[in-house]
């Protein structure tokens, strides 16, 4: 990119020029999140899912339903874009087929698409789960990828595929995020908030002394927003994001249990038994949690931000322990528009499982 060019991009940022961005997942936890950020800054947006995307902003946007894996309806979706932000994705919940084909197939017809239309970057969520189970933190960039299971590996092979378009000249920001939470998010956090709002005590496996990083929605946001606004020499790069500031996974699940006010603690489990059970029951898809949900929770888990601060300008606001408690507000404030409802994606509660059984003795 010329210096001139480079001029015109800091340009356009600082005057906030309108925009037009195609989300891809726009109707899920994340998309929603995003969208609502993008029209918050007066920039147009145009959301692409499988899903209904049913929330007061429908009328602000332009709404493609389809899947990404249709070559056709990506076509349609890219027209008059400028930005791409794809956030679709078929988590480890779903079969490994959906996964490998959605994760995989679905990013190369996207990427190709928008190479063809020439859009002016293309901004991936990747996952902190390429890592796979590491033996040291924090994580860098530069470490070692190893995916567990279909979701891992599916997404390591995604960011291969991204980085041959980048070769090709697109600008390709892959963003590694922590586990994140904040409005409209369900899933597996809806299991302890569920506990927390009934007054149990909540398990976790081993002692709970390890440190496990999550990341707010919000601050999310503000760095997808930075890979989407500053030069895309700056940001055409890989970049971990998560919470500066965490503790040990006790005493940030227990901040949550205290504020829900009802004496609840975090007990400790055997770990080794209680994993060995949970691979019997998810094998008769008894469990609501998956492998490297299980396997790893037992462990430290974090990555180095340093990066995305220094590059990016990336200030994250919110500490673990925010981002639970602002979380868990808005499931009390919203928990009866989904009552009854259960699926694999984060956008409805996970089914308890054989956890419903262990909650009346919690």
């Amino acid at each position: 990119m010329s210096l001139t060019d480079l001029a015109t991009e800091a340009q356009r940022a600082a005057a906030g020029e309108q925009r037009t961005y195609l989300v891809t997942g726009g109707a899920g936890f994340l998309g929603i999140n995003i969208v609502r950020h993008l029209l918050a800054r007066g920039h147009k947006v145009v959301s692409l899912d499988i899903a209904d995307f049913a929330y007061p902003e429908r009328s602000r946007i332009t709404e493609i339903r389809g899947d990404i894996r249709n070559a056709a309806t990506v076509i349609r979706a890219m027209e008059g874009i400028d930005i791409v932000i794809h956030t679709a994705a078929a988590l480890p919940l779903y079969s490994p087929a959906d996964i490998y084909s959605t994760d995989i197939d679905g990013v190369r017809i996207m990427l190709t698409v928008a190479q063809n239309f020439g859009v002016e970057r293309f901004v991936h969520i990747s996952s902190t789960a390429v890592y796979g189970i590491p033996d040291h933190h924090p994580l860098y960039e530069t470490d070692r990828l190893d995916g567990v299971g279909p979701y891992g590996e599916s997404k390591v092979l995604v960011e291969s595929i991204c980085e041959g378009f980048r070769k090709q000249g697109m600008c390709i920001p892959i963003i590694r995020p922590k586990s994140f939470v904040g409005p409209e998010r369900l899933g597996v956090f809806a299991l302890f908030y569920d506990w927390a709002k009934d007054g149990k005590n909540f398990p976790v496996l081993g002692s709970g002394n390890n440190r496990y990083q999550l990341l707010d929605v919000e601050d999310l946001c503000d760095a997808i927003y930075l890979t989407c606004t500053l030069p895309c020499a700056t940001v055409n790069d890989t970049f971990n994001i998560g919470a500066k500031e965490f503790t040990t996974l006790r005493e940030d699940y227990q901040a949550v249990l205290d504020y829900a006010g009802f004496g609840g603690r975090i007990v400790s489990i055997p770990a080794d038994p209680a994993i060995m059970t949970l691979r019997a029951l998810e094998k008769v898809k008894l469990s609501p949690l998956y492998k490297w949900v299980y396997e790893t929770v037992t462990e430290d888990s974090f990555v180095s931000i340093e990066k995305a601060e220094r590059v990016l300008g990336y200030a994250p606001r919110f500490s673990n322990k925010q981002a639970m408690i602002r979380n868990y507000q808005w499931y009390l404030e919203h928990m009866n528009e989904f009552e009854g409802q259960s699926g694999v994606s984060h956008r409805v509660p996970w089914k308890q499982g054989a956890l419903a059984i262990a909650k009346l003795v919690f």
